[in-house]
């Protein structure tokens, strides 16, 4: 029997195009497979997995949800753009390709209207701070981020300290019966380089005092003012990683079509 033989007619698709979608794609998938999978063992470890309603119990921004999202997301691609490129699926890397240039718009977008917006934005972080330092107890990783971002910016608070009065267990109520009355969290308090013991006591009853004497302890400025001063010192690195992620996600959707038309240009040689 004679073997039957598929003649290309000088069409052919690249490998170099194929191999290098897949490549680039497969390291996107395992950087989702592993955000995924920190999100989740998050999750685990305070046991929303086996409560799926304490999901919505939470008052504040749960930053897991930022693993869980952003994993889900690139998974999805990454997988998309896998398969797509291994086994030349048009289908797939159309999706990809779709998707990719979805998720580009949608952040051109909201970069141009975050420019053009700026006092709604700053509204907008006042309001998701303000509503998280109320949550501040109700979740440790939101601890955790909250105390990382005032340590980080040097602040306290949205706008002053004083924004800890929102906070049940720092507010400065007479029927308060909590230790940390009148107080804030450790990191809005002054590091003394010589202590290499971090005092978590150190903002207790801080804001009985006046403004003035709190600034020998706490940092009095407020973080909404401290990140965008960080935002306009930082703005050539900032808006180089924005340039640098948009100039991937055009690359991967220029590859995606080559690939998807080298594929359709061998079978209509078939």
């Amino acid at each position: 029997m004679s073997r039957k033989h598929r003649h290309y007619k000088g069409a052919e698709v690249s490998c170099c195009v194929k191999y290098f979608l897949f490549g680039f794609n497969i390291i996107f998938w395992l950087l989702g497979a592993a955000f995924l999978a920190i999100g989740l063992w998050a999750w685990a470890e305070k046991g929303v997995l086996s409560n799926l309603s304490s999901i919505t119990d939470l008052g504040g921004f749960d930053p897991v949800w930022l693993f869980i999202v952003v994993g889900g997301v690139m998974f999805i691609l990454g997988f998309a753009g896998c398969i797509g490129a291994l086994r030349e699926n048009t289908f797939l890397l159309k999706f990809f390709s779709v998707f990719l240039g979805l998720i580009f718009f949608l952040e051109l977008t909201a970069g141009i209207l975050a420019f053009v917006f700026k006092d709604w934005i700053k509204d907008q972080l006042n309001f998701f701070i303000n509503n998280n330092i109320k949550a501040y107890r109700d979740d440790i990783d939101l601890q955790n981020l909250i105390d990382f971002a005032q340590e980080y910016w040097s602040c306290c608070g949205a706008h002053s300290s004083d924004d800890w009065n929102q906070n049940i267990y720092f507010n400065c109520s007479d029927h308060n019966p909590s230790r940390e009355r009148c107080g804030v969290p450790f990191s809005c308090c002054v590091k003394d380089p010589a202590e290499d013991v971090i005092n978590t006591q150190c903002g207790y009853d801080v804001r009985l005092n006046s403004e003035m004497e709190r600034q020998k302890y706490i940092y009095t400025k407020g973080c909404v003012g401290q990140f965008e001063k960080w935002l306009q010192d930082n703005l050539i690195i900032v808006a180089g990683i924005f340039v640098g992620i948009a100039l991937l996600q055009i690359f991967g959707i220029c590859l995606a079509q080559n690939l998807v038309s080298d594929v359709k240009a061998v079978k209509a040689n078939w």
